[in-house]
């Protein structure tokens, strides 16, 4: 793989359409990056509430930026399925602010999970702060295991080592051992690109090049589900990847997620993202289950990963040895740190991007005490964000395979490049009046019996004239499902 196009598109553009009479700079930014035709921006507008997800920063033109491009692509494969004009784009900002925190507002039969484990948060360290991530076992096992603490150290001992120790050694300390520990840092001058268009140079077979293979057809779908009978591979964890695809099932996908049977999941995070999918479990180092998988992978359409760079490549999925078996796919790939720099092969979530490149220092809940106790993001927005961002850029890529050019796509997104592009990317908010339109959140919320038990959840954002209003099916359980496309 080599070269990239169309990494970050222009600053925006302006003409009719949006809430202002002109169109929205960072959906514009955003399409553009998405290689979507400019002329279809005038089908997007917003309404609803505005005092949503406040913030230092425009989180809310974020928010809804990345829903509003998704919400498009998907209206433009709605078009090309079944030959109606492309669908007029209407995001309700109400609806943007409850999806983009859809796993605060979930209960389990009235119960309210966790969201951070007593070993992650902000710490006070010997010269600033650093924020830890430790809600999977395996994490916290390995950040007290770096301090010299017990398996079964509580939050005080951990306070207490935290407290002698320089951020930057804990951090360090914390990446060689495999665990999440990042020291609050200013803010990044970095820009990271908001998607990268990668060449597919793979080749299929004597005579064939991957990129000019050609995609398989796809039949008339209805308009509220446009990427019916789509198959997509979801090799995701946590939250960004896994709202991507369980966005590209609300509009009609067959998606079945792979995990692997060693590395646990959190069953409330599956009950918050795993809407509309299916889930299974392979162990790809057996012979078996590899088999299983190639079958699998033999008829997907797309691929979506969530791990680091080169952390698949161990099991023969590396982006070539994909492309070189099928040069037709649609490979979206999601890494945190970005795919170039010295971070890129480092684990993260959006609490320690957030960390790392400046945002939890910007948005400092005292900005006038220089060691003030540094502050976050009313949502996970690099998380939330990105995974709308990556489902637009699958849908856009099946359009274009079809309309403009036959052949495989590979995409990458990061969660640096969501944050750098919120930092220095996106106007800062106008002051405004307050809304005319209170936010009441209980409008996006619905209860919905599963597996799990009965679920009160956000509604999909997703806006387009007769675009779906829910997803087909609650979630399964985790891992039971067959390894077999319906």
């Amino acid at each position: 793989m080599s070269g990239t196009t169309g990494t970050t598109g222009p600053a925006g553009t302006t003409g009719p359409g949006g809430t202002t009479g002109s169109v929205d700079r960072p959906t514009a930014h955003a399409w553009a990056a998405l290689g979507g035709p400019p002329e279809l921006l005038e089908r997007v507008a917003f309404h609803g509430p505005e005092d949503v997800l406040p913030s230092g920063l425009p989180v809310r033109r974020l928010a809804r930026a990345t829903v509003a491009v998704c919400s498009l692509a998907a209206a433009e494969l709605a078009a090309h399925r079944t030959g109606v004009p492309v669908p007029a784009v209407r995001v309700d900002q109400g609806a943007v602010a409850t999806a983009f925190v859809s796993e605060r507002h979930l209960t389990v039969d009235g119960r309210t999970p966790v969201t951070f484990a007593p070993h992650s948060g902000f710490w006070r360290t010997a010269d600033g702060w650093v924020r830890t991530h430790a809600n999977y076992p395996h994490h916290r096992t390995r950040l007290l295991s770096a301090l010299g603490l017990a398996a079964d150290a509580g939050p005080e001992q951990l306070a207490e080592v935290l407290g002698r120790l320089p951020a930057e050694r804990i951090q360090e300390r914390a990446y060689e051992a495999g665990a999440l520990a990042v020291a609050v840092a200013p803010v990044s001058p970095t820009m990271h690109p908001l998607v990268e268009h990668l060449e597919v140079e793979a080749t299929a077979g004597v005579g064939t090049t991957a990129g000019a293979a050609p995609a398989r057809p796809l039949d008339t779908a209805p308009v509220d589900r446009p990427a019916a009978g789509i198959r997509v591979l979801d090799l995701t964890r946590v939250i960004a990847g896994p709202v991507a695809t369980r966005t590209l099932a609300l509009l009609g996908a067959d998606v079945l997620r792979v995990d692997s049977p060693r590395l646990p999941e959190a069953d409330d995070a599956h009950a918050d993202t795993g809407f509309g999918k299916r889930s299974t479990r392979l162990d790809l180092a057996t012979p078996a289950d590899r088999a299983v998988f190639e079958d699998l992978l033999a008829t997907a359409d797309a691929v979506v990963t969530g791990y680091r760079p080169g952390a698949l490549d161990a099991h023969g999925l590396s982006p070539e040895a994909l492309f070189a078996r099928r040069p037709d796919l649609v490979l979206a790939q999601l890494c945190a740190w970005g795919w170039t720099g010295p971070w890129a092969g480092r684990r993260g979530f959006d609490s320690l991007v957030q960390v790392g490149v400046g945002i939890a220092a910007h948005e400092a809940v005292d900005t006038t005490d220089p060691d003030g106790r540094p502050g976050v993001l009313p949502a996970q927005a690099l998380d939330h964000g990105t995974g709308y961002l990556i489902a637009a850029g699958v849908l856009r890529s099946l359009v274009d395979q079809r309309t403009r050019r036959p052949g495989g796509r590979h995409l990458r997104f990061s969660l640096a490049g969501t944050a750098s592009w919120l930092l220095h990317g996106i106007e800062p908010e106008a002051p405004h009046t307050a809304s005319p339109e209170p936010y009441d959140p209980s409008r996006w919320l619905a209860e919905t019996d599963s597996a799990y038990g009965r679920l009160r959840h956000a509604l999909p954002p997703i806006g387009y004239e007769g675009a779906p209003a829910d997803w087909s099916r609650p979630p399964g359980r985790w891992g039971t499902d067959e390894p077999v496309w319906l």
